[in-house]
């Protein structure tokens, strides 16, 4: 049997790292100035954080319409592909999971809907292990028991520069309350069972990288580790220098895709860890 694996740009899986792993990427839809951008199209990650604080009104995001899913999935099958295993962004975070589960219904068993719920590298390293499995001749069964135990080791911890972004983009509900104070703070957050939770605060960035430090370190030895950041490169890098060791494979660091930087904004550091 021949399966594909399809997911979506919030995975923040790179055009080379989809050629690696022959993983079908959608890309979501970006609304800025009044013009729906895919994603990674017309303005670069770099030049979208600079511009985000000076920005009026904060750009929204949309998940691409169901049909966009639907030609991908046909494609597919066209090209002799037997089963497909679609694995998306969380469906707590995103109406992503929802336009999916439209579009798969075209197809019954053959497209299997797979919410990660994670984001970013939380839901990429998911696929890219799903995708390494279909190399390595699994069968369905196994592959979905791959992408659900990887899941389970999954740890993503990001510090925000402000918590301005969240509260502005409505995504989630503990930002709309007791807001004041935490503005001024380095505030921690980590996605549990689908959703964004809060993990506390730091006083100073400074503070706030050693725990990130911490947190990282205490996790033991891991299997996969990507680097998070807002145009936060120089941190970024230094967190890959002290952690690259703790890794059995190659560390990732990625700038953020902007339909995941709106929402949290500019200057945010963090990770994304698979534990062995």
């Amino acid at each position: 049997m021949s399966i594909a694996i399809v997911t979506d740009s919030t995975s923040d899986i790179s055009s080379q790292l989809a050629y690696e792993n022959d993983i079908h990427v959608v890309p979501a839809v970006l609304i800025m100035d009044g013009r729906n951008l895919e994603d990674g199209q017309g303005i670069s990650r770099e030049e979208f954080y600079r511009q985000l604080p000076l920005m009026k009104t904060l750009p929204t995001t949309a998940a691409p319409a169901s049909g966009a899913f639907q030609r991908l999935y046909e494609s597919l099958f066209e090209q002799g592909i037997d089963q497909i295993i679609s694995i998306h962004v969380s469906s707590l975070l995103s109406g992503m999971y929802n336009a999916v589960v439209v579009a798969a219904k075209a197809f019954g068993k053959r497209v299997l809907v797979v919410d990660s719920g994670q984001v970013t590298l939380g839901l990429g390293f998911q696929a890219i292990a799903a995708a390494e499995a279909v190399k390595a001749g699994h069968s369905l069964e196994n592959i979905l028991k791959v992408i659900e135990e990887t899941r389970r080791r999954i740890h993503l911890v990001a510090m925000l520069d402000t918590l301005e972004y969240v509260r502005r983009s409505g995504r989630v509900s503990w930002a709309r309350y007791g807001i004041g104070t935490l503005l001024q703070l380095k505030s921690f957050v980590g996605v549990k069972d689908g959703a964004v939770v809060r993990m506390g605060e730091t006083r100073t960035r400074s503070k706030g990288i050693e725990r990130l430090y911490d947190l990282l370190t205490d996790l033991g030895p891991l299997e996969r580790l990507a680097i998070l950041h807002t145009n936060a490169e120089a941190d970024a890098v230094q967190m890959f220098e002290r952690f690259k060791s703790f890794v059995s494979r190659v560390p990732l660091i990625i700038n953020v895709t902007s339909i995941i930087g709106t929402h949290v904004g500019p200057s945010g550091l963090g990770f994304v860890a698979v534990t062995e």
